[in-house]
Parts: C-alpha cells; sequence; structure tokens
C-alpha cells in the first residue's frame, strides 16, 4: 500500500499525497452518497480527500473519515484533508468563521489545507450562489491580500496546517507572493488541468516559487455542471491517449491521471463509481514512457471545462489572463 501514499513535500514543510480523492458531485447526485464513497475510497487505499464548503458535503465526508478512524483502518494523521474557503466568505471577518463551521459540520480539529476556493468574491451570506432577482449572481469587491492574512492566521491558530489557492491566475498568485508582510507563501494553486489544459506555463510559474500545482478536472469533467461547457469533446475518448492506454492495458482515465503524477502535479481522482475508485489507484502500478508523455502534451488545447462564465464579469475574474 506504500506507493499509493506517494507524497510531496510543501513548502511549509508538509506533506501531501500525490493522488487525491474528489467528492464534489453535481446537485443530482444525493449528498449522502458522499458517505459511502468516501469510507470505500479510504478502504482501498486514499489518504488524500479533497473537499469543499461549497460542496455541501462536509459532513458525510467527515463522518466517512471519523467512521475509518474509528475502525482503525486510519489515523487521523494518515489522513490528508483539504477544505475550502467559499467565495461569499473572502472578507477578512468572516474567514475563520468559515473554516470553524467547516470544521463543525466535519467534526475534526484541524484540516490538512485550506484554500480560497476561488479568486471571485460574492456577496456574503447563506446561499453558496446570492443571486438578484433577474437570477445574477451578486458580486463583491475584496483585496484578496487581506483575506490571505486571515488564512494565515487560521494557520497560526492550528485550525488548518497549510494554507494554498484555488483557481488563481499567475497575476493573482504573484500578488500575493509580492505582498509585503508576507508570512506564509501559498502552498499550493489547485486549478483544472488535463491533457487538453496541461497547465504548461502556469505549472513552469508555480514551480518556479516552490507552489504545487493541483489538478482538478484532470478526467476532463462531468457534463451535468451549470458551470460546464457541453460542447467540448470528452478526453476520455481521445484517440492519443486510447491508444497509450491500450499499448500499456490499462484505462484512458488512468493515463491521465499518470500523466500528471509524472510532471510532479498532485492529482485529485474524482469518481463515485466503486470500480473506478478502485481502478483509479492503480495509477501506481505503471509508468509512461517520455515519448507517451510528449505525445499528451501534443493534445494541450488549452480547453477548458470550467469557464464559471457567469462571473466573467467580476473584476477578479481569473481568465482572462492567459495562465
Amino acid at each position: 500500500m506504500e506507493t499509493q501514499c506517494q507524497r510531496v513535500k510543501l513548502n511549509d514543510g508538509h506533506f501531501i499525497p500525490i493522488l487525491g480523492f474528489g467528492t464534489y458531485a453535481p446537485k443530482e447526485v444525493p449528498k449522502r452518497e458522499a458517505l459511502e464513497v468516501t469510507k470505500f475510497a479510504i478502504e482501498v487505499g486514499f489518504r488524500h480527500i479533497d473537499c469543499a464548503h461549497a460542496y455541501n458535503n462536509e459532513e458525510y465526508v467527515g463522518q466517512a473519515i471519523r467512521s475509518k478512524i474509528a475502525d482503525g483502518t486510519v489515523k487521523r494523521e494518515d489522513i490528508f484533508y483539504t477544505s475550502k474557503l467559499w467565495s461569499t466568505s473572502l472578507q477578512p471577518e468572516l474567514v475563520q468563521l468559515a473554516l470553524e463551521k467547516s470544521l463543525k459540520s466535519l467534526q475534526l480539529d484541524y484540516v490538512d489545507l485550506y484554500l480560497i476556493h476561488t479568486p471571485v468574491a460574492l456577496k456574503p451570506g447563506e446561499q453558496i450562489l446570492p443571486t438578484d432577482e433577474d437570477g445574477k449572481l451578486i458580486l463583491d469587491s475584496v483585496d484578496l491580500c487581506h483575506t490571505w492574512e486571515a488564512l494565515e492566521k487560521c494557520k497560526d491558530a492550528g485550525l488548518t496546517k497549510s494554507i494554498g489557492v484555488s483557481n488563481f491566475n499567475h497575476k493573482q498568485l504573484e500578488k500575493i507572493l509580492n505582498k509585503p508582510g508576507l508570512k506564509y507563501k501559498p502552498v499550493c494553486n489547485q486549478v483544472e488541468c488535463h491533457p487538453y489544459l496541461n497547465q504548461s506555463k502556469l505549472l513552469e510559474f508555480c514551480k518556479s516559487h516552490d507552489i504545487v500545482l493541483v489538478a482538478y478536472g484532470a478526467l476532463g469533467s462531468q457534463r451535468l455542471s451549470q458551470w460546464v461547457n457541453p460542447n467540448h469533446p470528452n478526453l476520455l475518448e481521445d484517440p492519443v491517449l486510447c491508444a497509450i492506454a491500450k499499448k500499456h492495458k490499462q484505462t484512458p482515465a488512468l493515463v491521465a491521471l499518470r500523466y500528471q503524477i509524472q510532471r510532479g502535479v498532485v492529482v485529485l481522482a474524482k469518481s463515485f463509481n466503486k470500480k473506478r475508485i478502485k481502478e483509479n489507484i492503480q495509477v501506481f502500478d505503471f509508468e509512461l514512457t517520455p515519448e507517451d508523455m510528449k505525445a499528451i502534451d501534443g493534445i494541450n488545447g488549452n480547453m477548458r471545462y470550467y469557464e464559471f462564465l457567469p462571473v466573467i464579469d467580476h473584476p477578479e475574474y481569473p481568465y482572462s489572463e492567459e495562465y
């Protein structure tokens, strides 16, 4: 089981398992299902669990983790758990309250990693997506450097071991890195990343600052989400990926995950299907050749599934920049 826990050292000295289990599911999937599949993921060897307040299922994911601790499968320190600060809580005075709320749902004492989920601030309140009478999202503005200072305080208070960001472009990262009096650098930037959007420029930027890139949407995307462009081709049907998979007697999904691991990218495998969850952990059982890697680099088309178009007018909309 050891290989499954292959870990990457973060710039604050903590270690993150290179393969993670993603727990986001579209609203069509009952929230309770997260309990079953997260327990199963831990049973087959996943030790890194990625969740968020906005996924609306932290109580079930927390229950799964606690039940696997209670039955002796793992200890708390074996699990690397990530939560994320949602866009309605980016005001500095709301940050710690939001993290405490997640901890209460999870019934855990700390998270291993707390991320700013997106750089786009939305109107504070209970709703995940606050909208006006016309159904338009109500945006808010905040200085992300101030949000970051509040995350640093959460780390100092022991509520989270590490802090990072998600969906930031390199300019937004730079803003934090160049902040006067910066106490802790972000340990990672979690972004959409797969062979059709391989993020090579952002990856290079992050590596140069000792920031780990964490890939979500690594297998393409589920077509159910309002955030997703439904016109994009299905990544897992790509002829190049399929040919490489066939050669190695693996699945295209495993090839897409392995690709990230060999680039030093921490990769999240999201599936609520037990057969595929079990299959995804086999990513450590084979290796791609340099030719395979080059061929996969060749299918990059800078194609984003998650465009977040409803917030395109926000000044911090991250994808107006090339990377």
